[in-house]
């Protein structure tokens, strides 16, 4: 939608049901046609220029709208009845979105994500943020974040106070607008209009932690030649933790016998519960090499006095190799009840992080002439995001006799050398980003004949900073296989005075580390992320000539872009010295964008039987990305009104995605994986039979069946794919069908939807590259074979390269169904809306051989939907609203029926649907301006569905997915005064 294509402002929807219910309440109660224009008004905010509208999904201005193509339409206000309060969070209860898993800040954070900590983008069916295009007033809004991986639009940077509505387009559209709009668009309208307010908002969870405020003021103007509207917004969340929530604070195994179903787990004596396996810590991993005394691979110390009372003694040595261990040392493993793997740290992690956002919106226009105006938009956001965390980190060391030894291990002999692990809660990140986007336009009438132009710039920039709690590397690894103290040495990077490691204290496994220690392990390194975009784009739109349906219609145009990112990590990153983390080199570069596009409406026929109106779409784009290619895209819709309020209508379209700057141009990056786990030689004659390309050419590369792997991690190194990469391709269909009678507020659609994405940006993954060319037809020759490096001395892994390439495959399938039925009765008005898409294919591969299916699966259920009911009367209103999160199923990656500890058991890999119930009261008492809005989130208390340890992803037992609620029932109160 483009500026001067308002509606009015629909805040007295929530107090009563408007007259003209039958051309806007349907369509802007979350309808899934498109908005109806107003009819008659005395409000001069309903009319603008001829009456002409543009509408997202077209860029021709038409006297009324048709249903060509499906687009829902979410009111902002309605989030309030909800105890919502970001444009992200409404937009997730979208079914749109809640069927597939989305980026969240407790996503984000507890994840490495593009975008950075904080993060919160929309992916549109599933097909990935940078595939869904977001619109602010019709124009593109650049992207937003931290790190190297920025791409997607941030939500963060909207308040949710200066939004009206939100118009999403469900089916491709780069035709019209360009890269990225595969899955569809977002357009954000923003509120316009006179008067003043303030409002404030809370959100009280029923058990502390998560609680949530905002406050905003807001002032419109309409002046004899133009507007104004200023918009400023706070919103403070507060942090949930881990141990705030009972669900998340013990990760039990959670299995069950395979044949009585009952409880499997291991029973932890020292409480009688079943175990909490969350991290180990504490421990001295213990590497032997003959030892006949040891039992278990773990040395734990006995912090509370009571470990013999479970578990014996370590024998005493009888040989050399036998080890011994100062007193209050037990050996145990990582199956042991009594096994320390709940440290009270793990309670103190963010799920929720703490988060501020402040935010200025402001819009204006100004009437220079009869037939131009112009018109501008200001956006400034800072947004600061606070997370806590904890880890393990590890050294190398001899004991006191084995090897070389070392004397600072006094009281550890035998034949083994050791591997201390403590834990710290020297882990956590703090984001804070600056977000300005700026725009400035003119648009006006081109004399008599109904044409109309636009020439508009959007800048937008995006400038964070990214501070983690870090380990240094060289303070750890320069001490490892001493034979003695470092003292009188400096470490290999920072140069600072070396200190000996207290490794075998048990205060400092267990995390307490003095002072001293924790200033030469620990510090902070700050990284800096730079985006900025530039979008100038001018059209043009009117009439053509007449045909048998009316008159043929046509908005062509040119779009230029320029898109720019530098990412800086901080000093100790780009040095190598993260112990334990990635590090990564500075991502810079830039990428033009050069379109011509063009879109034609012909009414091939009206007024006949059968035949209301007969309404054909074409639109097509030319796009040329001098660094990624170039392509033509192109989209026809038809809408044949039947008659009866019944229209069908369909598409099919192409779509265009330019490679994002940071799969160009990400700057090399290290992580670790374990060897063992991505090599497929590793034990290959018990895994496989020979005639197996595995069994076969790993013989062939001349390892042994029950070859071991290696015991140290292997570095994986990605980088982007510039003068590689291509732009991915896509084709888009949707067909649906409408009914609307004309003599009841009624309106039902089904749509069918089909997306095929094809040369999609991605990385293979370490696994994926190791074990493809290993399972190949051409070993030796194939091109992944020459991706991964092995140590000469123990063939263990030790690199594997994987950048950007195109080569993946993903398609989405499905029918969104909508209900929406408003009515008089003799109390009140009552409006009931329903909405439900039913997912009937989500399939995603690497290569062909490898396209799997994910529908259905844990955060992709098949089936998602929502249900609102509202009741007005006078001055109040009662609503409620219900989220539906369908059942899923993860036993086609995770087995449910399996074996631990020689016990057949059952775990959870299947969660059940969940319906989430929100009941809210209204009241506006009009004299005085003041309104109210009462209501219970999460009204039934429902906890996350429970899943197994391998079941899925979890926190504690709890399936830890966006769709389901964190809190637990939360109370919310609205306030709000209208000057």
């Amino acid at each position: 939608m483009i500026r001067g294509a308002k509606l009015k402002n629909d805040s007295e929807k929530n107090w009563k049901i408007n007259p003209l219910s039958k051309a806007v309440a349907l369509a802007l109660a979350v309808t899934s046609v498109n908005v109806q224009a107003q009819d008659d008004s005395d409000d001069g905010d309903d009319v603008v220029d001829s009456g002409k509208i543009v509408v997202t999904g077209s860029r021709i201005r038409r006297d009324e709208l048709n249903d060509t193509v499906p687009i829902e339409v979410i009111i902002a206000d309605d989030a309030i009845d909800r105890g919502l309060t970001t444009v992200g969070q409404l937009l997730r209860e979208s079914t749109l979105a809640s069927g597939s898993a989305q980026i969240t800040s407790a996503i984000s954070t507890a994840f490495v994500t593009n975008g950075g900590q904080g993060a919160e983008t929309l992916s549109l069916r599933g097909l990935g943020a940078n595939r869904t295009l977001v619109l602010l007033n019709g124009r593109r809004a650049g992207p937003a974040g931290t790190r190297g991986g920025v791409s997607s639009f941030d939500f963060n940077t909207i308040p949710l106070s200066g939004v009206e509505r939100v118009e999403i387009l469900k089916d491709g559209a780069s035709s019209l607008y360009g890269s990225d709009a595969v899955a569809g668009v977002v357009n954000i309208i923003t509120k316009e209009g006179d008067g003043a307010g303030i409002e404030f908002f809370t959100s009280q969870p029923a058990e502390s932690g998560g609680e949530r405020s905002r406050f905003s003021a807001t002032w419109g103007k309409t002046f004899s030649k133009g507007n104004i509207r200023i918009t400023a917004d706070y919103d403070k969340q507060s942090e949930l933790a881990q141990g705030d929530r009972d669900y998340f604070a013990c990760g039990e195994r959670y299995y069950f016998d395979a044949s009585s179903n009952a409880r499997a787990d291991i029973i932890d004596p020292r409480t009688g519960n079943p175990h909490c396996t969350d991290l180990l810590w504490g421990h001295v991993w213990l590497y032997d090499y003959g030892g006949a005394n040891v039992t278990g691979n773990l040395a734990q110390f006995d912090y509370d006095g009571d470990l013999g009372q479970y578990i014996d003694p370590v024998a005493p040595a009888v040989n050399p190799e036998d080890i011994t261990m100062p007193p209050g040392f037990f050996l145990v493993t990582g199956t042991s009840p009594v096994v320390n793997a709940d440290h009270p740290f793990q309670d103190l992690q963010s799920l929720i992080p703490e988060s501020s956002r402040a935010t200025v919106l402001a819009t204006g226009s100004f009437q220079f002439s009869d037939r131009v105006e112009g018109y501008a938009e200001v956006l400034l956001n800072r947004r600061k995001t606070t997370s806590n965390s904890y880890r393990q980190f590890w050294g190398y060391i001899y004991n006191e006799n084995f090897f070389a030894g070392n004397p600072l291990s006094a009281g550890w002999t035998g034949a083994q050398w050791l591997s201390p692990t403590p834990i710290t809660d020297h882990s956590g990140q703090v984001t804070e980003v600056d977000y300005t986007r700026f725009v400035a336009g003119l648009s006006g009438e081109m004399g008599d004949n109904g044409w109309y132009w636009d020439v508009s710039l959007q800048h937008s920039e995006s400038d964070g900073d990214y501070t983690n709690k870090i380990i240094f590397n060289d303070a750890i690894t320069d001490q490892n296989w001493l034979s003695g103290s470092c003292v009188g040495s400096v470490t290999s990077v920072n140069g600072v005075p070396c200190i000996d490691i207290p490794w075998l204290d048990p205060q400092f496994l267990a995390g307490n580390i003095s002072p001293e220690v924790r200033a030469f392990l620990f510090g902070i390194d700050k990284g800096n992320t730079e985006y900025e975009q530039t979008t100038i784009e001018a059209s043009m739109t009117g009439d053509l000539f007449e045909m048998p349906g009316g008159y043929a219609a046509t908005a062509f145009g040119i779009q230029y872009q320029h898109d720019g990112i530098k990412d800086t990590p901080g000093p100790q990153t780009l040095a190598g010295n993260l112990w334990g983390s990635t590090s990564a080199g500075i991502t810079k570069g830039a990428t033009e964008t050069y379109a011509v596009f063009g879109e034609l409406q012909l009414p091939l026929l009206a007024d006949l039987p059968a035949v209301e109106e007969l309404n054909l779409t074409l639109s097509a784009r030319y796009t040329d990305v001098p660094d990624a290619g170039q392509d033509t895209t192109y989209k026809a819709g038809l809408a044949w009104h039947i008659g009866g309020g019944v229209t069908v209508r369909g598409s099919f379209g192409t779509s265009f995605r330019a490679p994002a700057l940071y799969e160009l141009f990400l700057a090399d990056q290290t992580s670790f994986v374990g060897s063992r786990t991505i090599d497929p030689c590793v034990n290959y004659g018990t895994n496989y039979v020979p005639g197996d390309n595995i069994y076969d050419n790993c013989a062939a590369d001349g390892f042994a069946p029950d070859y071991a792997g290696g015991a140290i991690s292997a570095t994986v190194q990605t980088g982007g794919g510039f003068g590689i990469l291509e732009s991915e391709t896509s084709e888009s269909q949707t067909w649906g069908v409408v009914w609307r009678p004309e003599n009841i507020d009624l309106s039902v659609s089904l749509d069918y939807f089909d997306f095929l994405i094809e040369d999609e940006v991605t990385q293979l993954g370490a696994a994926n590259i190791v074990g493809q060319c290993y399972n190949s037809n051409n070993f030796g020759t194939d091109p992944l074979c020459d991706q991964f490096d092995r140590d000469p001395l123990d063939n263990r892994i030790t690199l594997v390269r994987d950048s950007f390439i195109n080569i993946a495959e993903q398609s989405n399938k499905g029918y969104d169904f909508r209900i929406d039925y408003a009515t008089e009765i003799p109390w009140g008005e009552l409006a009931i809306s329903t909405q439900h898409t039913y997912q009937k294919e989500s399939r995603r591969g690497l290569f062909e051989d490898t396209v799997e299916e994910f529908n259905g699966t844990v955060g992709e259920p098949k089936h998602t939907a929502n249900l609102n009911v509202r009741f007005n009367r006078n001055d109040w209103y009662v609503n409620w609203f219900t989220n539906y999160i369908g059942d899923s199923d993860n036993s086609e990656f995770n087995a449910e029926f399996t074996t631990f500890l020689g016990q057949d058991i059952r775990r959870v890999v299947r969660t059940p649907s969940v319906a989430y119930h929100s009941l809210s009261y209204g009241y506006k008492h009009t004299e005085s301006g003041w309104s109210t809005t009462v209501g219970v989130r999460n009204l039934m208390d429902k906890e996350p569905p429970r899943l197994s340890r391998g079941g899925g992803t979890r926190v504690g037992n709890s399936a830890f997915y966006s769709q389901y609620d964190w809190l637990g029932r939360s109370y919310f109160v609205n306030l709000k005064y209208d000057f």
